[in-house]
């Protein structure tokens, strides 16, 4: 499982026109899964990223976590996060997991970021989106499986 993680001072998801979903202050994450990846995978990245220390504390340092300061999350499913450009210009996606395997994946990375009190809000699965943000920093991090 493999993240893009941006503090973000607000974010929304757009599909067909329509917003479907938005968050103010918090994380955006695009997220994508891979073929080994299991239910174990998407509990240990939810903690992860909910505990990621990305915020600012009083004196400017980034020593709080998204749970600390009560921040919201936004999870989209980005399958291209796997894609693999080392053999020429146009991506190989095969180490994208397929959507049977992925999208319980996602749905198992939010639903545990609501358990541990994560105010989530999540893109539409295999849908074409449009996601806006206002990134905040810029803090921008790659998160991989740990």
């Amino acid at each position: 499982m493999r993240a893009v993680v941006q503090r973000v001072r607000e974010a929304a998801v757009g599909v067909g026109g329509e917003e479907v979903s938005r968050i103010g202050p918090g994380l955006c994450v695009l997220l994508g899964v891979t073929h080994d990846d299991a239910p174990s995978t998407a509990v240990r990245m939810a903690e992860k990223l909910w505990h990621l220390r990305v915020f600012d504390d009083d004196d400017g340092v980034m020593n709080r976590s998204a749970a600390d300061v009560g921040a919201e999350v936004l999870v989209v499913s980005q399958f291209t996060l796997y894609g693999d450009t080392s053999a020429g210009r146009r991506p190989s996606w095969l180490a994208a997991a397929r959507p049977e395997h992925a999208e319980p994946l996602v749905e198992a990375v939010v639903d545990e970021l609501r358990r541990l009190g994560a105010t989530v809000a999540t893109g539409r699965f295999r849908a074409a989106m449009s996601v806006a943000l206002v990134n905040d920093g810029p803090v921008t991090l790659i998160v991989d499986r740990s």
